[in-house]
């Protein structure tokens, strides 16, 4: 006889045992504990939840599946097509080699592989590559690394197929594209060139008041112009045609004043106030820590001719990367390359002799800026590293105490808005004064503007009605966070004047 059959009562028993919690407290509703505390944030812990590849629903997916095995794929095809214009058999072994650590760099990125350590190439940056991987990302691999990490890492390794060789350690896989999307703007190149070739003047008959009046208007409109003008990256617009390109940089009055609506986070009058003040300092200083060559690089240049003649800034430092990065940012060759194209260039053939005349005048007054010492073009390793600018005061002391001395830092583009809030899932109500971390907090920060038209997940600076907004935009336009139809333009006050300090 079986035990069940000797106690029938075992054969009702339920498979499991359900306890009932009736007189037990209500469940609560907890939030995650987000922000992480300072001691808790690190480079694959940010402060809030990181977006990493292997998230599906986010653009760090899209990009790291998709976006850039494309963006290397041009870069091979690019080095090919200068491979097959040689004819000395040195270089073409040598660049064949490169060419050869890049078709390996693809294996790595498409079969998601664990992220080495970078190869001493004698760059300036390869001890903080290191120190991080080793510390943060031993045995991550690209899709699950942080994206800003593993993107950056990507143009990291990309430096290392050529700054290893003999013969190609300057070469740019992305010159030409940069080079021919400038030559495509005609349009909106001469419309800023004929209104700024001769030095503008405010009439005498103005009185103080309403030339205070027509200074702000001007310097609201230039900054608009400075915005829009990242409309225009190649690491994002992969093929885009010649009226689509026009469309993204149209610079008129009217359109400005169309798309200041979509400036979602907009601190354009605290940072008019900003600037205004300065006036009382007898030394001026303002930086841009750049983002996109071409047009971009252009649009910043017009903005910082402004700030110059009408007293605002008495001296612009530009800063831009030391090699090719992000496909479209701003290196040294660049930012020559613009200028002696402006002087010397036939780059636009259809352009009336007005036209050219005018940004010839552009661009000598601009070299004869550099020339006084009144622009400044600089390019510290940091600005290449995967380290966001959280850690710029640990990490880059000299470069933070050199920036503490500016009177305001502009930081262009979506990548630097990126490494200024740690690239993560803050809510679109957090304030930019918190989502920057130490470079508002810290003792002796810079007053910080980010300029950004919105093209990746992260999101803040809204306002008190920030994550509402943000939430209404996900249900009637998704993918508004990577259209790059709007912007932000956020200002944080800084600490300035106090005295640096590190641990």
């Amino acid at each position: 006889m079986s035990a069940a059959t000797a106690n029938p009562s075992m054969s009702a028993a339920p498979s499991r045992v359900t306890l009932s919690l009736g007189h037990l407290p209500s469940k609560k509703d907890i939030k995650a504990p987000w922000p992480r505390t300072p001691t808790r944030v690190d480079p694959n812990n940010p402060p809030w939840p990181a977006y990493r590849g292997y998230h599906e629903y986010s653009f760090a997916h899209a990009t790291m599946q998709a976006r850039l095995p494309t963006i290397l794929g041009k870069a091979i095809e690019d080095a090919t097509r200068t491979l097959n214009d040689q004819s000395s058999e040195e270089l073409i072994l040598d660049l064949l080699a490169s060419i050869e650590r890049m078709e390996a760099l693809m294996e790595d990125l498409s079969g998601n592989k664990k992220l080495r350590p970078i190869v001493d190439d004698n760059e300036a940056d390869v001890a903080l590559w290191n120190k991080e991987i080793a510390k943060f990302f031993q045995g991550k691999d690209f899709m699950n690394a942080p994206w800003l990490f593993a993107e950056a890492y990507k143009y990291r390794r990309l430096r290392e197929c050529f700054s290893v060789s003999k013969f190609w350690h300057d070469y740019d896989v992305f010159y030409r594209q940069k080079c021919d999307t400038f030559s495509r703007s005609a349009e909106a190149v001469f419309e800023l060139s004929m209104r700024f070739a001769e030095p503008f003047t405010l009439s005498d008959n103005l009185t103080s008041d309403k030339r205070l009046e027509t200074e702000r208007l001007m310097f609201l409109e230039l900054t608009q112009v400075c915005l829009w003008g990242n409309s225009t990256d190649l690491s994002l617009l992969i093929n885009m045609t010649e009226d689509q390109i026009k469309a993204l940089q149209s610079t008129g009055g009217d359109h400005l004043a169309a798309t200041e609506k979509n400036i979602l986070g907009n601190h354009l009058n605290d940072l008019w106030n900003a600037v205004k003040d300065l006036g009382d300092k007898k030394e001026r200083r303002i930086d841009f820590v750049l983002d996109n060559a071409g047009f971009e690089l252009y649009c910043d240049c017009v903005y910082a001719d402004f700030l110059l003649q009408s007293g605002l800034a008495t001296q612009i430092r530009f800063h831009g990367k030391r090699y090719p990065w992000f496909v479209s940012d701003v290196t040294k060759k660049d930012w020559e390359w613009l200028l002696n194209t402006m002087v010397y260039g036939q780059l636009f053939p259809k352009a009336t002799e007005q036209e050219r005349e005018s940004l010839r005048r552009l661009g000598q007054r601009w070299k004869q800026y550099e020339k006084e010492g009144k622009w400044v073009y600089e390019q510290h390793p940091f600005w290449c590293t995967g380290y966001t600018f959280w850690d710029l005061h640990s990490e880059a002391p000299d470069l933070f105490l050199h920036l503490s001395r500016s009177d305001l830092v502009f930081f262009k583009g979506d990548l630097n808005h990126r490494k200024l809030t740690y690239d993560c899932a803050a809510p679109a109500s957090t304030p930019f004064d918190i989502a920057i971390g130490p470079m508002a907090s810290s003792a002796g920060a810079p007053k910080v503007a980010s300029l950004r038209t919105i093209k990746s997940d992260v999101v803040v600076g809204l306002g008190d009605d920030g994550d509402t907004m943000a939430e209404k935009l996900d249900k009637e336009e998704p993918g508004w966070k990577i259209s790059g139809k709007y912007a932000v333009v956020l200002l944080s006050e800084g600490r300035p004047g106090e005295k640096v300090r590190f641990a």
